[in-house]
């Protein structure tokens, strides 16, 4: 290791102790990099070059924005409670109803946000305050928030998804087509213990809702609903790209909060478009600091140097995968997300190539992989945020989410054992593994 290299690794390191951002903590170390190389200003006009060159051909990231803005629509207008009341009324009068709900909610609104922080913090605040007023327990109810918040990511939109296909070449709408199967069977995982549980703890029963009432709310949500319709149908059919149909169902948000439900005025716009450039500034940033971070990777061989260390352990790609998946779990239960994809996947994507396994397979088993950090202990952030919205004792989450965590463990390895569970829908619309 030369002497820029480590001070790059250094100095990445002591961002992470000091709870740096990791935008900021990539950029900086890079910087370190650059001016303990032998010739750090044409390094750097090199960089600054490349950065602004890729952030303007990478025309799958405008699809980022787009998906925040549709997601800082449908939670900041009535659409929220329409779908509430609609997944309600779907599953009905069963024991431990309001939490089914928080589950049903999530998988609907998971094609619409792409985003688990969005959910939990959107839908999933006006669940957690019903299910407060029923007599839920604050622990049990951050925890079924949390985890089903995870399905934001999975079922398509996926903003993970799409920065995955950004550093790996994979096809978007592969990705989103992967996901679909996957989130449904955590969904139902999730329906089945909940269920379970709402009998051994004797939850309270949900509300009957007469047939014309089911009606009314089915035909008040079939707009909502339609988004979903027009992101998802618009990418299946090859009609428009990923970026193009997120662009469609952000308009269609819009149109239908503003004219059908008249759910917006214009300081609520307003607030929206602030968060939107809020949260893109923010992933801008991140990229491009990925952008800086990932041209050291490759120039000092990095990616080389992890690959020949992990075949060295094995030849085998089962148990390949199985070690990178105990390895991103263990990272998920200290490192941010973002952190993850920009700074970890480029490391052993060459590893999974190498070993023939099939990149939309590996994406939606990361992404998955990630999602779980995100509820687990000691850092996982949705565990924070619900906490921080009901102000229930971070120990009371931990204890009620650790079953759902060894549920959803299960699902992965499922997953990544029997990738045609993955592959299914993806190669039913013309996808050649």
């Amino acid at each position: 290791m030369n002497l820029p290299l480590i001070i790059f690794f250094a100095a990445f390191v002591a961002m992470f102790i000091l709870r740096i951002p990791i935008g900021m903590g990539m950029m900086m170390s890079a910087i370190f990099y650059f001016m303990a190389s032998p010739a750090p200003t044409a390094t750097v006009d090199m960089v600054a070059t490349m950065f602004l060159t890729n952030m303007n051909s990478s025309f799958v990231l405008i699809a980022v924005p787009l998906f925040i803005f549709m997601a800082e629509i449908m939670n900041s207008s009535k659409v929220t409670n329409i779908i509430f009341d609609f997944a309600s009324a779907l599953v009905g009068k069963k024991r431990g109803a309001l939490a089914q709900v928080n589950i049903v909610n999530s998988i609907i609104f998971s094609g619409m946000t792409g985003s688990a922080i969005a959910d939990a913090s959107g839908p999933g605040n006006m669940e957690m305050k019903a299910m407060h007023d029923a007599g839920y327990e604050d622990g049990f109810t951050c925890a079924v928030t949390a985890a089903s918040a995870t399905e934001g990511p999975i079922i398509p939109p996926s903003i993970p998804m799409v920065f995955y296909s950004m550093l790996s070449g994979t096809s978007v709408g592969a990705l989103f087509m992967g996901g679909v199967v996957p989130g449904l069977i955590l969904g139902l995982t999730m329906m089945a213990y909940v269920a379970v549980i709402a009998v051994k703890r004797d939850f309270p029963r949900g509300k009957s809702y007469p047939l014309k009432q089911f009606i009314v709310l089915f035909l008040k949500s079939i707009p909502a609903l339609l988004t979903v319709v027009v992101l998802l149908g618009g990418i299946y059919t090859g009609i428009v790209t990923p970026t193009e149909a997120g662009a469609l169902a952000a308009t269609w948000a819009l149109l239908i909060s503003v004219f059908f439900y008249r759910a917006f005025s214009w300081k609520e716009l307003k607030q929206v478009l602030i968060n939107t450039v809020k949260s893109t500034g923010t992933l801008s940033f991140l990229v491009g600091s990925a952008y800086a971070f990932s041209y050291i990777v490759a120039i000092e061989h990095i990616p080389d140097a992890v690959a020949t260390l992990l075949m060295g352990m094995t030849t085998n790609k089962y148990v390949m995968l199985f070690i990178v998946n105990i390895a991103f779990l263990i990272l998920g239960m200290f490192i941010d997300t973002m952190a993850i994809t920009l700074v970890f996947i480029p490391m052993i994507l060459p590893v999974m190539r190498s070993m023939g396994v099939d990149l939309v397979h590996f994406g939606v088993v990361i992404v998955l992989n990630m999602m779980i950090g995100l509820s687990t202990p000691p850092f996982g952030m949705l565990l924070f945020v619900t906490s921080g919205l009901t102000g229930a004792k971070l120990k009371d989450i931990i204890r009620e989410m650790l079953p759902f965590i060894f549920l959803f463990i299960g699902v992965l390895f499922l997953l990544t054992y029997v990738p045609d569970i993955i592959l299914w829908l993806p190669k039913m619309s013309g996808y050649k593994p």
